[in-house]
C-alpha cells in the first residue's frame, strides 16, 4: 500500500507544477486552487507512503522523481517543450532510476 500512496503522491506532484504554470504566478485562480489541493493532497500520499513503512531516503527519491519525470513529460506533451533526444535518453535513465529504487527496497 506505500508504494501505491507514493505513487498517487508523486501524480499530485504533476498536478501541482503543472497548474504552477498555470497559475501565472497565482494571478488567477482556478489554476492557484488547483496548485493548494495537489501540493497538499501530494505532501499528504508522501507522508502517508512514509509511515506505511518505506525508508524516507527512497520515498522522496522515488516522489521527486515521479514529479521531475511527469512535470518534463508534460511540459513536452502540454508547453510544447523541446523532446531532444538526450533530453528523452535522460528522462529513460530517471525512470529507470525510479524503478531501481522500486526493487531493491527490502520488503516493500
Amino acid at each position: 500500500m506505500a508504494w501505491l500512496f507514493l505513487i498517487i503522491g508523486g501524480l499530485f506532484e504533476i498536478g501541482f507544477t503543472i497548474s504552477l504554470k498555470y497559475s501565472e504566478n497565482f494571478s488567477r485562480l482556478w489554476p492557484s486552487l488547483s496548485f493548494v489541493i495537489c501540493i497538499t493532497a501530494s505532501f499528504f500520499f508522501l507522508n502517508k507512503a512514509i509511515n506505511s513503512g518505506l525508508p524516507i531516503g527512497t520515498a522522496y527519491a522515488v516522489w521527486t522523481g515521479i514529479g521531475a519525470a511527469g512535470t518534463a513529460i508534460a511540459g513536452m506533451l502540454i508547453f510544447k517543450e523541446p523532446a531532444a533526444a538526450w533530453r528523452i535518453f535522460f528522462l529513460v535513465m530517471l525512470i529507470g532510476s525510479i524503478a531501481g529504487l522500486k526493487l531493491v527496497s527490502e520488503g516493500h
